[in-house]
C-alpha cells in the first residue's frame, strides 16, 4: 500500500476551492471515487483522514471544501457564519458541491460511472442536496446530518441510494423531522435506509464535542457502528 495524497485546486465561478485528494498508488486501474463532505466549520484534518481511510480501501478520497481554499471557522459564531449562505440559498449549496463531484467524476483514477458520497453534520445536508437534485452518483452517507428540506427539488426523482446515520437524541434534528424526511424521500422515490442510534446526539463521530447539555457528544461505541455500516453500504452501492 502506498497512499498518496495532494491538494486540489478547483473553482466554482470566482471563488477558489481546495480539495485533500487520496489514493493507492499500489492500485491498478479506475476505481470508485467517495467525496468528503465537511461539518460547518470547514474542511480540515477531520474530513482529510477519511479521505486517506477511504483511499486505504481502494477508493479515490475527495475531500471537498464548500466554503474557499484556506477558509475555516474556529468557533461556533464564526461556523454559523460560513454556513449561512448555504442553508439560505440551497441552490448555491447544490450547485457548489455538484462542482466537487464533476471533479471527482473526471480524477484520472476514478471511475466515473461509481461514485459516492459521506457528510458530517452541514456536510450531511449538503450529500442529501446532492442527492436530492438527481445528481449522477450511487449514493449517499449522511453521519448525524441536518435534514431540513430544499424548496427546489419537489417532482425530482433521486437516482442515488441514501444511508442515514443519525443519533435519535439529536436536538438538530428531531424525531418529526425524521418523520418529515420520510415523507420527502417517499416523493423522491428514494432508495434510503436509517440507522438510528437511540441514545445517541449530535456530532456522535467528532472526538471534541463535549457538550451533552446541548446536544453535541462524541459517542465512539455509536461511531463505530456508524463507520461499520458505512463500509458496507459503500461496499453495495460502489461493487
Amino acid at each position: 500500500m502506498s497512499i498518496h495524497v495532494e491538494q486540489f485546486e478547483y473553482r466554482h465561478d470566482d471563488v477558489i476551492l481546495e480539495a485533500h485528494v487520496a489514493w493507492d498508488e499500489a492500485v491498478s486501474g479506475l476505481r470508485p471515487g467517495v467525496l468528503v463532505s465537511h461539518a460547518w466549520g470547514g474542511r480540515g484534518e477531520f474530513e482529510d483522514r477519511k479521505a486517506e481511510r477511504l483511499a486505504a480501501l481502494g477508493y479515490v478520497g475527495f475531500a471537498l471544501d464548500m466554503y474557499g481554499k484556506g477558509v475555516s471557522g474556529s468557533s461556533p459564531e464564526e461556523n454559523s457564519r460560513l454556513m449561512a449562505p448555504f442553508i439560505e440559498d440551497r441552490k448555491l449549496l447544490q450547485d457548489r458541491i455538484s462542482v466537487a463531484l464533476d471533479q471527482l467524476r473526471s480524477h484520472q483514477h476514478v471511475d466515473p460511472e461509481r461514485t459516492a458520497a459521506i457528510g458530517f453534520c452541514f456536510g450531511g445536508l449538503c450529500v442529501l442536496d446532492l442527492a436530492r437534485s438527481g445528481a449522477d452518483l450511487r449514493g449517499v452517507v449522511s453521519f448525524h446530518g441536518l435534514l431540513e428540506p430544499p424548496a427546489n427539488t419537489a417532482g425530482n426523482r433521486m437516482s442515488a441510494k441514501a444511508l442515514l446515520l443519525h443519533g435519535w437524541k439529536d436536538p438538530l434534528a428531531t424525531p418529526d423531522k425524521v418523520m418529515a424526511l420520510s415523507e420527502e424521500m417517499a416523493s423522491l422515490g428514494a432508495d434510503w435506509q436509517l440507522n438510528a442510534y437511540g441514545n445517541a446526539m449530535h456530532a456522535f463521530t467528532n472526538p471534541a464535542a463535549a457538550d451533552a447539555e446541548s446536544g453535541m457528544l462524541y459517542d465512539p461505541v455509536v461511531q463505530r457502528r456508524a463507520f461499520e455500516s458505512m463500509w458496507m453500504f459503500l461496499n453495495e452501492v460502489l461493487s
